[in-house]
Parts: C-alpha cells; structure tokens; sequence
C-alpha cells in the first residue's frame, strides 16, 4: 500500500521495477584495479617483459604480488599466511619470493598457484640466476642455505660464515648481500657487515678476503674520526660487470674499489670526492650521509663500458635526494694497465643526477634492460623504475634520467601509485564514442610488452564504463574498466591539466567529469580553476608555443595553444575558467555545449561552451531567497554555515506549471536544497532562469533526471534537444538522495513521495538500468552495505554487506548508471562491483604471462684468454653437480642441456662441445679441460713457431736488397768515374 501511495505521490503511473526480483541484487567483485598497499620490492623479467610488484602486510590486506604484461594483462599472487613480500625475481619463467615470516616460495606464473615453499630461519637475502635451479638464500648469522628449485625442496648444500672463522672475536658479524660472478657463475661474492669474501664453488672455500681500512688522516666518506684509524662497516658489495673489480659500499658512504686477483684496494671515492682513503693535510668538515638504499654496476652493450647507479650516500643537508649516476666509461684492459691508470678510471667521465620529486628518498630501484636478463639485470638498460619512500613509484630514462609517463607503458594499476591517485570519477559512455577515442602520441615503445589477454565475452552494453583518475602530478588519466568483457579499446588517454593551467606547483585536482556522448571533459582544482578539454588534432604538434594568454580571473581564456607537443590527436585543452571562488566543489559537463561548475565558495556557473561564454554566475544566496517557505520549515541545515553545491545534472522534461520541455540544470547543495534553473534559447545564445527551489533535510548525494514513463534517464542529449523545435515534450521527475533520504517530485517544486533510511547515512546513489528486467535505485552507505529501491514504490529490494571496501572511503566511491559500485579498498586500489551479478567472488585473471618459444639468452662466460690462462670454467650443469652432489638425479634443465649438447655433437662430429655434458664425471671433465687447453697452446706454439720463420724470411730478404742496392751504387760510382 505504501508503494501505491508514493507511485500517486511521485506522479509516476508506471511501475518501473516490475520485473526486477530480489534474487537479482547480488553483488559480484568483478575486478580490482591498484595496489593494496604499500610496495615493497620489484623485479623485472627483460625475456618475457614482465613487470612484479610485491607490497607490505597492513590494515588493508595482506602482502600480496602482482605481476603485469602488455596492456591489461595481469596476475597476482596471494600467500597462504599473511606477510610482507621482502623479494622477487624471476627464474626460468617461474617465481621467486620472499616474506617477512622468512618463508621462501615457488609460484607457477600461469597458473598462479603456489608450487613449493620452505621456511628458514632469519633469511634476510636471497640470490637467484636466471639459468640456474638453485636459490641461495642468506640467513642472519651469516650462513648461506640453497634449495632446489628443480625438486622443490631445500638442498643440503651449506656455506658457513667464513668471517667468524677468520675472525673469531668480530662481534655481531652478520650477512649483508650475495651476488654471482657475473661470467664465472662459480665464484661468489659475499658481503658481510665487517667485509667481503669471493668464495669458489670449485675449491669449496673463500679464496680471498677484503676488509676495508681507514689510515689516520684519511677522511673517508664523512670525514669524521679522521685522527683515527677505522673499519667502516659494509652495505652492499658487487662485481664489475666483467668480473675485473669489486665494488664495496660502506656506511660512510665510501665506495671502495678492489683487485679480486689480489685483494688491494684501487680507488676508494664517495660520491663527492676522490681518493678518500689517502691521508690528507687538512681534513675537510665533517658531514652526515646517508646510507646507501641500493647500487647497481650498470654496463652497455659491451660489458667493458660501464656506469654506477647509486640510491643514497648523499649529504643529509642535501636538498636534492636523488640517484646517482656516475660514468666510469670503458674500463682499461686490466693486463696492460697501470695502476695509476687503473685508478683514475674510478674518478668518472660525469656525475648525473636523476632528479626525483621532493619531499622523498629512493629506497630501491629496478633497471629495465633491453633484452638480457644476465649481469645482475643491469646490461644496457632504457628505463629505471624508481621507488620512493613515500610508496610511490617514478620511471625514468637510463641515464638521462627524463620522467617517463607510465600512461600506455604500464596495466592501470600501477598508475595508481605513479604518482599517487587525489581524485576519481567514472562516466558512462557511448561505446561508438569511446571506440574513436584513440589518441596519438609521440612515445616510445611501451616498457611492457609479454603476456597475452584470455579471451572474453563479446561486448555486454552499448556503454562503457570509463575512469577518469587524477593525480599528484597534475595528470589525469582515462581508461574502460570494462564489464568483465572483452575492452576493445584498451589504451589509455592522458591530460596534462598542470600544463593547461601554465603552473606545476599546487595543482591539486578536485572535480572531473565526462560528457557520456560527445566525450568533452572538465577538470577542477582546489584553486577554483577549471579546464575543458575537446578531442580534436594539435595545430601545434611538434613545438612549444611560446605564447601564453594572460590570467583572466573571472573569465574565460582560450588555452588551445598549452597543447603537449607530443600529443597529435586526442583530448586538447579548450578553455580554462577561472572562478577562483573556493575549491570547485563539483562539476557536470553536458552533451549539449553547457557546463555547470559549483565551488566551496557557494558559488555556482553555467558556461556555454559555444561562444564560450559565462551565461549564469551567481551565489547560492541569491536564489536561496526564492525558495518556498513552506519548505524550509522542514529544513535542519546550518543557517549560519555556507552552503555549497555538491551536485548537478542537466536534463530536458516539462517543469511543473509548463505545457512546453526545456532544458534544465538540477543542483543539490551540501544543506539539502535542490534548485531548478530552465536554459532557454534568445537572442545572443542561452539564457538562465530560476524555475524554483526545493529543501531537504540534509546533503544532497545525486540528482536523477528521469523518464516517468519508460524510466530512461531524461538527459540532454542531442536528438533529445533537436524535437523541442518539432513541441515533444518529456514527461520527467526527479530521483534526488540525500544522506537520510529518497525523494522522488516533479521539479521544481512539487512535494513528491519520499522514503527515509533507518540508521545509516547514504554516501552514494543513482538510478540504474538492468537490461531486460527494468530500473531500480541502488544506494551505498556507510556501513558498507549495498541496498537497492524499487521505482516509484521505493520499496527495499535487498540488502547486501560489501566487506571488502574501506569505510572510511565510501564517501569517496562512485556508482554508474549500469549498476556498477567503484569503491576504495585501500589508499591506492578500488574494487569494480556489479551489484546486478550473481554473487561470484573476485577470481584470478586466465591472462597467458609465459611465452614458451622465448628463449633465455646464454650466460655470459669467462673470456678465451682467461680460459687458455688456465681459469676453470664452470657451466650451470657443472654448478648442478658441486651443489647437488654426484648422487643427485639429473634436473629437467640438465636433461635439457645434455640433449642440445648431444644434437651439436652429431651436427659437427669430431668437435668438442665446451662445459662437458652432464653425464661426464668431474675428474674427466678436469682432463678433457687440460687437453683442450694444451691443443690451445700448441696451436699457439705453432702460430709462434710460423710467425718466426715468416719473420726470420723476410728479414734475409730485406738483408740481400740491402747488399744487392750497395753494390749497384758503388759500380755505378766506379763507371761515372771511368767515364
């Protein structure tokens, strides 16, 4: 009875949710877009191009991994126990990670599963290769474990803490950091907090031995305690990327270069000065530094030019903290080389700073290489993805350290933190529209290019769902979140709204909004500023435009020239308004040319963007005085408070009292009032009336102009426009929400039917269409819960909790007129949730990650000379059998190489094959390597051999010209003297 009521009351005959059932309100978690919490660690796989990105346990969720390819392809991985990701990397198109509970793990990159883990005891390192089946995992007390990737269990194979033996009385010796020899994979260099220690594979013992000291008067990093002797401590140690040098960094923020043949130091620097291990007359002041975060030997494609990436070691009353980059050039060939020679190398071409946002530190890095995975995965890298203290994420150039955008280069996720996200709105728009809306863009190949899509269901709507995401740096970003089907428009646009408003500082974006058929879009700031775009070419692509129009506050200014110059086509800058009345509080772009603005000031603005011109401004105290009184009775607002407009909607029906429709612009205000203006046609464009004013109880939520008879939305569209001309008229009512209520009237100011919630306040609502079935109100409230209204009965269809959004952020969610809930579940994830589902949970994606025809590039191997010298070269098979034991079955990679190496030996009968396979024994491997070595130099010695009979040959030739011309001259002296 109370549905019929409120039907007669809202002037709506028609029941518009008829056949909408309650079983339909069932919620499914389609998808998520972000990262859940805060980044931890990053890892890089330059043969598949993939991106992995692991976060810390929090409030919001559990640690969690993420690993991107091309476009939207994605994956993530969840551990069984809540914990914090501490490391990636990837091996053999498999996964590596590990936690903060100590618990190493295998993950399956297809599927998504986990394959195996193991628990260890204070890990606090772990250290993979890409060709290798073993991890090496660093324990606390200096101890170094290794499992077995290819039979998923821990090894047996241990290496002790070598400085303690070396060392008994050291105290609190602890393990720093590991890396492979970066061509000899059976060497090791171990980084422990009182020095560093190349361990051999082969001899199954440390063969050298570097401890860093400080004579008195050297001054060190920092220059304190220059008077006395001292042993800073270590941070990190790594191999040059050709294994001629070590590299120690130290907490005084001195890095230390090594002969590992000797063990001598060649040069020790910080990043500031030189030769900061020599004695020096006059000590220079002291001064702070900080640590270094991480380093990276960098090289080009030749391994020999080489550069330092460098996080920390700075000055702390530096105001710059950035990374370093300091290029060392090509490395002299160490065999003809001075030493002095040697040193100077160390002091570098150039020191270059990678400048990163303010207020930040680096706290890791990851280098993206072109193409190989070896040399520690710093061989010609193109961009570096930095991670800042701050949880945020910078890409940039290698080594020019540009910014690049992440905008087409990354899945949207990751957008989410680069930089930070300030503002979010979803449009639903016309999927012709949207289609067309590909911009192009100057930019360079995208960073990600592995893994392919799973096919999906054919289009759902003729709409999509499109987000428009702001962030810190003034950019805002447009994607199609898609319904769970296949997005045919995958890429993403970008609009620099910083740019458009000539400033870079203090751009904080505050309101957006889209236009669902024409695809314009606005954007306002906190400055009460706002910018309009237009999809259109750039008549100034290619170049700057060095003419900038004036500050216009109060007006409008044509900004078509603050185009980006790489930009040919896509969303341009049209024009910018500047109300610079308060933040603008919220905004709402129409199909048919009007914009309406409303900003915290109480000031509100209806732009024709056909001139442009201004055709309404005024303060919300100036037609608040023609609301009725009889409403306000009814009115609990704050009187003395200033209220502010916080929604508005264009649309076209009959107002109350007309026999005509027109167009009209609806507006809620945060003390519940709803006004009404008519935007009739004159004679120099539009102009703007008051048709009256409404007040509810509390803050008004939405504003939905629809069809009383059929339930469409009454929007002004187009077509809808053009039949005014030809007398149609639009039978049209209002569906407003406020924070404790539902009205639904005949604008302006008819009562209407209404509905009160019972104990929670409402943060968002709108009218949605479910397809085949009718129109029904869907709410979201504070407490997480979904619920829907039938129309015009507004009687409850369902209810259902939402756990996994954050409630401190419903406010801040968005609902679409398909039924579509984007809410927060952290600061920087939003989960997709169609409430017109069928309760299914959030899945994984089928996304394809690996491409089994790519194929790992050979590790790189000791040089020929180093080899006839005498170096042992070990292979990875070779590697397999000193940690596995003889008795160790072969793995599917020995099985693997063995077979490849069989095919060459029968593809070239008679020729050796280098490394041995895996079913020689150690000790014919050893006599193998000798033979190979001794018909090396015998071939040597006959080369030799030859070149002196060729030498000695051409020497007598010489000696009988020389003899032959003698005489010649001294009979031809004799006949000129007879003559």
């Amino acid at each position: 009875m109370a549905s019929f009521l409120r039907s007669k009351q809202a002037g709506v005959q028609n029941d518009l949710s008829a056949a909408v059932s309650p079983g339909l309100f069932a919620p499914d978690e389609q998808a998520r877009y972000g990262i859940n919490s805060q980044i931890s660690c990053l890892a890089y796989d330059p043969v598949q191009s993939l991106l992995a990105i692991g976060t810390n346990e929090s409030k919001y969720g559990p640690g969690k991994i993420y690993v991107f390819g091309q476009l939207r392809v994605q994956k993530w991985f969840s551990p069984p126990r809540p914990a914090s990701i501490q490391h990636l990397s990837f091996v053999a198109n498999r996964l590596i990670s590990r936690d903060s509970r100590h618990e190493l793990a295998v993950w399956d990159l297809n599927t998504g599963e986990q394959l195996a883990k193991y628990t260890y005891t204070q890990a606090i390192c772990t250290v993979t290769d890409p060709m290798l089946d073993w991890v090496l995992v660093g324990l606390q007390n200096g101890d170094i474990c290794t499992y077995d990737l290819d039979r998923e269990r821990p090894a047996v194979f241990r290496i002790p803490n070598f400085w303690r033996e070396r060392d008994p009385n050291a105290r609190t010796v602890t393990l720093v950091g590991m890396q492979l020899h970066p061509r000899d994979i059976g060497q090791l260099l171990i980084c422990y907090s009182h020095g560093a220690v190349i361990y051999s594979f082969k001899e199954n013992a440390p063969v050298k031995f570097f401890e860093y000291q400080l004579p008195p008067g050297a001054p060190g990093g920092n220059s304190e305690e220059v008077g006395t002797a001292r042993k800073p401590k270590l941070t990190q140690a790594l191999w040059h990327p050709t294994g001629t040098f070590v590299l120690t960094a130290h907490v005084d923020g001195s890095l230390v270069f090594w002969d590992p043949k000797d063990g001598r130091v060649v040069a020790a620097r910080s990043i500031y000065e030189t030769r900061i291990n020599e004695p020096k007359s006059k000590a220079g002041p002291q001064k702070a530094v900080a640590p270094f975060t991480k380093i990276a030997w960098c090289c080009k494609e030749n391994p020999d030019d080489t550069g330092l990436l460098i996080a920390g070691g700075h000055a702390r009353d530096d105001g710059e903290k950035s990374l370093t980059f300091l290029e060392l050039g090509v490395t002299p060939v160490y065999a003809t080389s001075s030493w002095e020679i040697l040193t100077n190398h160390f002091e570098g071409k150039r020191n270059l700073t990678l400048q990163t946002p303010p207020g930040a530190d680096v706290t890791d890095f990851c280098l993206i290489p072109r193409a190989s995975p070896h040399f520690a995965g710093a061989q010609d890298p193109i961009a570096i993805l930095t991670m800042l203290s701050s949880g945020e994420l910078v890409t940039m150039s290698f080594p020019s350290g540009y910014p690049i955008s992440p905008t087409n280069m990354y899945h949207p996720s990751v957008s989410f933190v680069h930089p930070f996200v300030q503002e979010i709105a979803v449009s639903t728009l016309n999927r012709d529209r949207w289609l067309g809306m590909i911009e192009k863009r100057n930019q360079g190949e995208p960073i990600l290019k592995g893994g392919a899509e799973a096919s999906r269901r054919r289009r759902w709507y003729d709409w999509r769902n499109i987000v428009q995401v702001a962030h810190a740096d003034g950019t805002v970003r447009i994607w199609d979140a898609g319904y769970d089907d296949e997005i045919e428009n995958p890429s993403q646009l970008q609009v620099d709204v910083a740019r458009a408003l000539n400033r870079y500082d203090n751009v904080e974006i505050t309101a957006l909004d889209m236009a669902e058929m024409t695809g314009e879009f606005a954007a306002g700031t906190r400055a009460g500023e706002v910018v309009v775009y237009r999809w259109g070419g750039n008549k100034f692509f290619g170049r700057e435009e060095s003419q900038e129009p004036n500050s216009n506050p109060g007006g409008i200014t044509n900004i078509s020239s603050r185009t980006e110059p790489n930009l040919k086509e896509g969303l341009q800058p049209f024009i910018l308004y500047e109300m610079m009345q308060g933040p603008i509080s919220v905004l709402s772009i129409s199909n048919v040319g009007f914009v309406g603005v409303g900003s915290e000031g109480g000031f509100f603005s209806i732009i024709d963007l056909r001139g442009p011109n201004i055709i309404y401004h005024g303060s919300m105290a100036n037609f608040a005085k023609q609301e009725k009184k009889s409403f306000l009775k009814g009115h609990h607002g704050s009187s003395s408070a200033r209220d502010y407009l916080v929604a508005i909607e264009f649309g076209v029906m009959t107002l109350e009292g007309d026999n005509y429709s027109s167009i009209a612009c609806f507006v809620g205000t945060e003390q519940g009032k709803v006004a009404t203006f008519k935007l009739l046609p004159s004679s120099d464009g539009y102009s703007v009336k008051l048709a009256g004013v409404v007040s509810l109880n509390d803050k008004v939520i939405s504003i939905c102009p629809i069809n009383a008879d059929n339930g469409h939305a009454a929007s002004a569209t187009g077509p809808t426009v053009a039949s005014l001309r030809e007398g149609r008229q639009v039978n049209g009512v209002l569906v407003v929400v406020t924070q404790t209520e539902i009205r639904i009237f005949k604008p302006a100011t008819a009562k209407g039917a209404s509905k009160s919630f019972d104990d929670q306040l409402c943060d968002v609502a709108t009218v949605t269409e479910i397809p085949q079935y009718g129109f029904a109100l869907v709410a979201l409230f504070g407490d997480r819960t979904t619920r829907a209204y039938t129309l015009p009965g507004l009687k409850e269809l369902g209810r259902k909790s939402l756990p996994m959004l954050d409630p401190s952020r419903t406010i801040g969610a968005s609902l679409t007129k398909t039924g579509d809930v984007f809410g927060w579940t952290g600061p920087s994830e939003i989960a997709v949730l169609p409430v017109w589902g069928t309760g299914k949970p959030l899945e994984n994606s089928h996304d394809t990650l690996v491409n089994p025809e790519l194929v790992m590039p050979p590790r790189p191997t000791i040089s020929n000379f180093q080899w006839i010298s005498g170096t042992q070269y070990v292979s990875p098979t070779d590697l397999d059998l000193l940690i596995g034991g003889p008795d160790r079955p072969a793995s599917k990679r020995m099985i693997a190489a063995a077979a490849a190496e069989k095919q060459q030996a029968r593809a070239a009968p008679g020729t050796v094959v280098r490394g041995g396979s895996s079913q020689e024994g150690w000790g014919d491997y050893l006599s193998r390597q000798i033979q190979e070595r001794t018909e090396k130099l015998n071939i040597m010695g006959d080369s030799v051999d030859n070149l002196q009979k060729s030498s000695s040959g051409w020497a007598e030739d010489v000696n009988k010209y020389v003899k032959n011309q003698k005489r010649n001259m001294l009979l031809g002296g004799l006949k000129k003297s007879f003559m």
